[in-house]
């Protein structure tokens, strides 16, 4: 079965539904000639309750189902019968959501942890049947409240995924054949730029550590500026822990004057830093990729020449698994570290 297409961002309405109106009643009884207001309550509106749901990956649901209306409530009934409550709308969104208040760009919440739930847009409250009105000056009531509308608005949805290490590089770097080689993910790999169109994630096993590692679609150039897919997965990448720029050296074995992997890693660097300063000061890691296609002087003359330029470059194959254990490990430890540091900095209750 084909997966939904990777949906990041989306606009959608929401709103609870209207209270039920307070019913206008008096009670007959045979011989009782003033059997007084009996008009129940009534019933409130359901309201729109966000929810994270680790088992989604995608707003697909969102992006074509543009409107939320919560149930409306019941009417209130003679009898002092009270109407029934309007259903509850649960809206459920991957971990890592960002809603916002499309009008104003107010960010409402964030939306991390499975199972948490936000009200987003209360229901309405049910209106007072007429005997709410009762007193000793007023026997026979003959008004009754409409029910109140519920809340309503417009939101944006914007999925960042959440990941340990977030994996970079430029289009056809190799790294979907990397995450595939060191976790259980299965993204598309293919020999050509932009075989990645929606970032992957995949659970990196080390013993007994576990982490996260996403990768994420190639950048370019310009993508902190709009170009190519970079602006439209830069976000996927502010919520890692650990930086990871794969290089691919085969641009320059081509004979490619304008490519080699020190001028990739310093474009990405760059790209980084015009998006967001803290993105750019994250722990990161340097590996060269696809070791098997370098003969041994090329890359002792490589390895030196980004030593140059202060990179201290790790070679690995996804093909062949050289050098994948030791960069498995060097990740532990730098999410390891990378997860200290957030305990040690985190405000104490």
């Amino acid at each position: 079965m084909a997966l939904p297409d990777f949906i990041d961002e989306c606009r959608v309405f929401v709103r609870g539904g209207e209270g039920g109106n307070g019913c206008r009643s008096f009670r007959r009884q045979k011989f009782v000639p003033h059997g007084g207001p009996d008009g129940g309550n009534g019933g409130d509106g359901g309201s729109v309750l966000l929810e994270a749901d680790r088992g989604m990956t995608t707003l697909y649901d969102a992006r074509f189902r543009k409107h939320y209306r919560a149930e409306r409530g019941a009417h209130g009934q003679g009898a002092l019968k009270t109407g029934r409550r309007g259903e509850t709308l649960v809206l459920r969104v991957p971990l890592g959501t960002v809603v916002r208040d499309d009008t104003t760009g107010e960010t409402l919440l964030e939306l991390l942890d499975h199972g948490a739930s936000t009200c987003i847009a209360k229901g309405g409250r049910g209106g007072r049947g007429n005997t709410c009105f009762k007193s000793s000056t007023n026997q026979a009531p003959t008004h009754a409240e409409p029910g109140e509308p519920g809340e309503e608005l417009w939101l944006r949805l914007e999925l960042k995924v959440l990941a340990d290490v977030g994996l970079l590089g430029f289009p056809n770097a190799g790294k979907s054949t990397l995450i595939s080689r060191v976790s259980a993910a299965t993204p598309k790999v293919a020999s050509y730029p932009f075989t990645t169109l929606r970032p992957h994630l995949g659970v990196v096993e080390r013993g007994e550590q576990r982490f996260v590692i996403a990768d994420i679609p190639g950048l370019i150039p310009g993508a902190s500026g709009g170009a190519g897919l970079g602006m439209r997965f830069l976000r996927h990448v502010e919520r890692t822990r650990v930086l990871l720029h794969l290089l691919d050296p085969e641009p320059m074995l081509a004979g490619d004057s304008e490519r080699n992997p020190g001028g990739d890693y310093a474009a990405l660097r760059r790209e980084l830093a015009l998006y967001s300063r803290d993105l750019a000061a994250r722990p990161e890691l340097v590996c060269v990729s696809k070791a098997d296609i370098v003969p041994a002087p090329d890359r002792e003359a490589l390895t030196e020449k980004l030593a140059g330029i202060g990179i201290e470059a790790h070679w690995i194959s996804a093909a062949t698994g050289e050098g994948i254990a030791e960069l498995i490990a060097q990740l532990a430890g730098a999410v390891d570290r990378a997860n200290a540091s957030d305990r040690h900095t985190a405000p104490s209750s």
